[in-house]
């Protein structure tokens, strides 16, 4: 039915207020209630109704997680704690005297300062080269293909990492692919000894004089040429090399021959060249008056060789450098390079991590103002360090950060890598943590207790990395 119409108000009465609310329309006709009015609040403040009703809802919902995290983390932190300041077998009270142990111990301090080192180099080298990469393969045309190479490493696990690098640093240059690299190019640059390890019989003229030298007693002649043999090399080492000649007099010249004094089988007479002896070709010989050099040849590849007048009267010298043993590289395992060469294994494995998470980045990053730098006049190095790199500080720091924390747990690489004779020296906490909980000390006590130092070691880093983010988040 039509509703009934309202007579207008008399002249000089006053009009409703704004603030007057209007009787609601019968009928259930008009716009429904606002939120307010079902007392449902402001959306967006105060959360779900049925949340805010019912807070067991949400608890039911973060309670396996909190179980979770008690039973993984808290128990575990709290119990090591307790079980810290007891004695190996936890049944005795010791107080703080684990503690005590960790910073007296020759053993362990040596684990705190290799974590020191650790935690200095390997996340500094690591961000910086998947800096260099991330920025490197961003320009090439194949710049997915090799970050793929870089990232692969990561694929592995820590114990096939460190069986790989064991290999890698063996010693022997037949076998260990960092030293074979090693010796060729050292190889290259420095002359070596043409018959390492060779020497004269003990009942020969030639005698050892120090320094690896070997020289005559008697004294040489032209008249009579000089007879120097030698033992001590596999016939195989020799099996190309030209057969000996007995060397020849000659007027105003010393002459002689230096040669293999044997023969496969052992048939042949010593100190006379045989038939099948084998001259040694490209050794010095010196000759020598009162302990000075006056005169020097090398031997022909049938082993002889012809000394100027000089050398008349003079003693004869084989000098070391004939038979200094070949150079076999660097002891990359041993106790001054362990530590270096185990974090190199480590940023092997990181570098790729590393470069993939700062490429990310770096694809935000805005190229106007790159360009803009360029066209101004700035060099790709001044681009890279005042445009690229402050941009990338966020995703520099997070990279940073992960790794620092990783470094500080690192284990598996130390253990499987290091010999056991350069294990102390290459030592880390979390290895020395197992060590004193599981070796044959079996201290679980002294354990718990670095378990405990670690834990500290990492809680600043963390807190560190959690106001980053919530900075972050309140951008």
């Amino acid at each position: 039915m039509p509703s009934p119409t309202t007579s207008p108000p008399p002249e000089g009465a006053s009009r409703p207020t704004d603030a007057a609310e209007p009787a609601p329309p019968e009928g259930g006709g008009g716009a429904p209630p606002s939120g307010a009015a079902r007392g449902g609040g402001t959306p967006g403040r105060g959360g779900s109704s049925v949340t805010r009703g019912r807070p067991w809802v949400a608890l039911c919902f973060l309670l396996p997680a909190l179980l979770l995290l008690g039973v993984l983390v808290v128990y575990p932190i709290l119990y090591s704690g307790y079980r810290s300041l007891f004695d190996a077998s936890g049944s005795g009270f010791v107080g703080l005297d684990n503690y005590t142990e960790i910073f007296t111990d020759d053993g362990i301090l040596t684990a705190l300062r290799n974590n020191l080192v650790w935690v200095i180099v390997a996340p500094t080298l690591a961000t910086a080269l998947g800096l260099i990469f991330a920025v490197l393969t961003e320009r090439v045309r194949w710049g997915a293909a090799f970050k793929l190479v870089i990232f692969m490493p990561m694929a592995i696990s820590m114990l096939a990492a460190g069986i790989i690098f064991t290999l890698v640093y063996e010693q022997d240059p037949e076998r260990g692919v960092a030293n074979a690299v090693w010796t060729g190019v050292h190889d290259t640059f420095a002359e070596t000894s043409p018959f390492p390890g060779a020497r004269p019989r003990a009942d020969a003229d030639l005698k050892p004089t120090g320094d690896g030298d070997f020289t005559t007693g008697s004294t040489v002649s032209s008249r009579d040429p000089a007879a120097l043999p030698l033992v001590g090399l596999p016939p195989k080492e020799v099996a190309d090399a030209e057969k000996a000649v007995p060397a020849k007099p000659a007027d105003g010249e010393v002459t002689g021959t230096v040669w293999l004094d044997f023969v496969k089988g052992g048939a042949s007479e010593h100190g006379v060249i045989d038939g099948g002896e084998k001259g040694l070709g490209g050794i010095e010989v010196q000759a020598v008056k009162d302990g000075k050099r006056v005169a020097s040849a090398t031997t022909a590849g049938d082993g002889t060789f012809t000394l100027p007048r000089a050398a008349e009267g003079a003693q004869l010298r084989l000098p070391a450098a004939n038979f200094a043993e070949p150079y076999n590289g660097v002891d990359w395992l041993g106790p001054a390079l362990v530590t270096p060469a185990i974090i190199g294994s480590y940023i092997w494995m990181w570098a790729g991590f590393a470069m993939v998470l700062i490429a990310a980045g770096l694809a935000s990053v805005p190229r106007e103002l790159m360009e803009a730098a360029r066209v101004d006049g700035a060099s790709e190095w001044q681009v890279f360090r005042k445009i690229t790199v402050p941009l990338l500080a966020p995703v520099l720091a997070v990279v940073l950060v992960t790794l620092m924390i990783n470094v500080l747990k690192v284990f598996d690489l130390v253990y499987i890598i290091a010999p056991s004779a350069t294990q102390s020296d290459a030592n880390v906490l979390a290895l020395e943590l197992y060590l004193s909980s599981f070796g044959a000390s079996a201290n679980q006590g002294l354990g718990s207790a670095i378990a405990v130092v670690l834990f500290l070691f990492v809680v600043p880093v963390m807190i560190v990395n959690i106001r980053r983010l919530r900075r972050e988040s309140r951008r």
